[in-house]
């Protein structure tokens, strides 16, 4: 039986992640690089604050991590303090973060060799999402590793799906954003166009809305491009990091990402604005500085 876990990684997505868990009366060890934020959590939330993930892993039945990118993952299990040192024969290891699959599969092996369980488990959602224990966990893996951590993971998730093998998380959290991406540009230049047309962008909004038009980012994100403000959601600097995945995945196995590509582009041009922690809206304030010639 589940009991004792660990969480590695206490960011703006992984700090609330671990308080469900704690909150379903779960016995929860975390590790986060900046140990304040560690201490923060435990008086919040209680548990054990440790100095390592080695320290984190050593007894736990599950262990997650929300990190940032390959290079940290591969740091908090395979390195010389990583999870993977101490991890107990059947424990079972959970990456919630957004990582290329080519890292999971690695990691799937590496875990085996050591006698534990690999999962990786990419989220959507955002920071809401993670607070609110609604997010959107993609799953790649074999099934009784999975069967084993989903009802943790339904914790702080809505919707939770084993995909394929390891790496079919990964791969399915690149369709994600390879959509988020064509659908917040294709917004971005429809609220563009309506302003140069002369409407109402919130009253077309009302209209098309209710139509074929309809998406999240349309619901969520068009009053807040329209204001000017890309001061939440996800960072522009972290979906290019995400696209770069995605686009050497597509290299790799043969699928064309022109859009993706040409979108990632246009974050390019919205960091040079000043925007790296923008959110990803903010291809909106590229269109309408074009459009102002500004």
């Amino acid at each position: 039986m589940i009991q004792r876990l660990a969480f590695i990684g206490l960011g703006v997505m992984g700090y609330p992640m671990a308080g469900h868990l704690a909150r379903k009366g779960f016995e929860v060890v975390v590790f986060n690089r900046t140990a304040s934020k560690s201490g923060q959590w435990v008086r919040e939330f209680g548990g054990r604050a440790a100095s390592t993930p080695r320290d984190a892993a050593m007894g736990a039945d599950v262990v997650f991590a929300c990190v940032g990118r390959d290079a940290d993952v591969s740091e908090v299990t395979r390195g010389t303090d990583g999870a993977f040192q101490s991890m107990q024969s059947s424990a079972i290891f959970v990456d919630h973060t957004t990582a290329s699959a080519m890292l999971a599969r690695e990691l799937a092996v590496a875990a085996k060799q050591a006698g534990c369980g690999f999962v990786d488990a990419p989220v959507s959602g955002g920071e809401q999402g993670a607070k609110d224990a609604r997010l959107t966990v993609m799953c790649g893996g074999n099934r009784s590793d999975y069967e084993k951590v989903e009802p943790v993971i339904r914790s702080y998730a809505k919707e939770c799906q084993l995909l394929g093998e390891a790496g079919a998380g990964q791969l399915t959290k690149m369709v994600n954003q390879i959509c988020i991406a064509g659908l917040v540009q294709a917004l971005a230049e429809g609220l563009s166009f309506a302003r140069a047309a002369g409407l109402d962008p919130e009253t077309v909004v009302d209209v098309i809305s209710k139509g074929a038009a309809q998406s999240w980012q349309m619901e969520n994100r068009y009053k807040t491009m329209l204001s000017d403000h890309f001061e939440h959601g996800f960072a522009v600097e972290l979906m290019r990091k995400d696209l770069a995945i995605c686009l050497e995945e597509g290299r790799r196995n043969g699928a064309s990402l022109p859009v993706a590509a040409l979108v990632d582009q246009f974050y390019a041009e919205v960091e040079n604005l000043g925007g790296r922690r923008w959110d990803t809206s903010s291809l909106f304030a590229r269109m309408e500085r074009s459009r102002k010639g500004t």
